[in-house]
């Protein structure tokens, strides 16, 4: 191949890019020019945020979600549509995309991560491969975290016009094949129905594309989706808001609060919220600092290397906290030498909860463990010591927060 047809090829792959990242000639390109209607699923009609983006000159637009949100992906590609559609807009893009991360851990990390930045006009929501592949949550795990993402967003912003898209791993290709209905995205789909939620099914645009010979897995791209596969997510969004706009915007149109139902389940995560390690009262064992990172075995990610935590690497370790609410856990890194946590509410019988992940061998790997999730309302106290046992090379555990509910 000679330089010239290198340098040929490297400029149209940039200029290909250039198209995606614009939401311009994206179809036209190479991705094909419409999804299965069935598979975007308009609920309610998206005015909030475009009379915001439309009338108001101004916008919030968040995203939450795991490794494809926080990926130069879907997500990046989304922003752009929006400017295009709204040129005369001021945007605030909010990323709150964190690896590995489920629906459990984004109800209690919701408010520090995203609401705290100010009321979100827009907001793009995904965990259904982590609550899949990661958490292994079950259909009642799913919707609690889920619901207690709705619900938090409705009681800080009535107003907030709410996305959830379904993205898909190698499991929910096989469920497609065999008919079914990935658990996670039946879950989540309860949540969006009860509350009006639209919701993107890539997962089934996808596997359904592959199985009619029209697209690869690998030309999609796996997990976490080459350009082509996110490119076909973003046009999928972009979909959904033609077809939401597709009438001018009225002059008497105003902005309405979204209903607000009964719970499908009273102890979702609704209240959900991080609490302070420093508040936790120390009897022995327990540091409240940056952990020596260097000196430990596995791969660390950046973001977890720079922050206080609370940590012991020694059995018998022992700290309690006060509380308020029906469910108290921890939001952890735990590594190669994660160990057990031997738990005690109140005067409820003790249980172990061991804070190795299936990934842990070789990775400091952030996870939410619940110690409790179904206790009467009311203040609570939680006693935690490191356990003699231990699962793995080591008996630690860091915690970077608490989570309550």
């Amino acid at each position: 191949m000679t330089d010239r047809i290198r340098i040929a090829r490297m400029v149209a792959g940039v200029s290909l890019m250039a198209a995606w990242l614009a939401g311009e000639a994206v179809r036209a390109a190479e991705v094909p020019p419409h999804a299965d209607p069935a598979n975007v699923c308009l609920r309610g009609t998206l005015g909030n945020c475009r009379i915001r983006f439309e009338r108001d000159k101004k916008g919030h637009v968040a995203f939450i979600g795991g490794s494809i949100t926080e990926m130069n992906g879907y997500r990046p590609m989304v922003c752009e549509i929006l400017k295009r559609r709204f040129p005369g807009c001021e945007f605030t893009f909010t990323d709150a995309g964190i690896s590995s991360t489920c629906s459990t851990t984004g109800a209690f990390r919701l408010q520090s991560d995203v609401l705290s930045k100010g009321p979100v006009d827009l907001f793009f929501v995904e965990f259904a491969v982590n609550d899949d592949q990661d958490a292994h949550h079950s259909p009642a795990d799913c919707v609690r975290g889920m619901e207690g993402i709705v619900r938090q967003c409705q009681a800080h912003n009535p107003r907030m016009d709410i996305v959830i898209t379904h993205f898909l791993n190698e499991a929910s290709l096989a469920d497609h094949q065999a008919k079914k209905t990935p658990i996670p995205v039946t879950a989540h789909e309860k949540v969006a129905e009860r509350y009006g939620v639209s919701t993107i099914h890539l997962w089934r645009e996808v596997a359904a594309r592959i199985e009619a010979g029209s697209l690869t897995w690998k030309k999609f791209g796996g997990v976490h989706p080459a350009p082509y596969g996110n490119a076909l997510c973003a046009g999928m969004i972009d979909d959904l808001m033609a077809r939401a706009w597709a009438q001018p915007l009225p002059a008497d149109a105003k902005p309405k609060d979204h209903p607000l139902p009964d719970p499908l389940d009273p102890l979702s995560y609704a209240r959900g919220r991080f609490i302070d390690p420093a508040k936790a009262k120390v009897k022995e064992g327990w540091t409240l600092g940056v952990p020596d990172w260097k000196s430990l075995k596995g791969s660390k990610r950046g973001r977890f290397t720079n922050i206080p935590m609370l940590w012991a690497d020694k059995s018998g370790a022992e700290l309690t906290l006060e509380f308020e609410g029906t469910a108290v856990g921890a939001y952890v890194v735990a590594g190669p030498d994660a160990g057990v946590l031997e738990v005690r509410v109140d005067d409820k019988p003790q249980n172990d909860v061991n804070l190795r992940h299936r990934f842990s061998a070789g990775l400091h790997y952030p996870r939410t463990v619940m110690f409790a999730a179904d206790l009467a309302p009311g203040k609570h106290t939680l006693t935690l010591r490191v356990s003699e046992k231990s699962h793995g090379a080591g008996q630690a555990a860091r915690i970077m927060q608490f989570t309550a509910n």
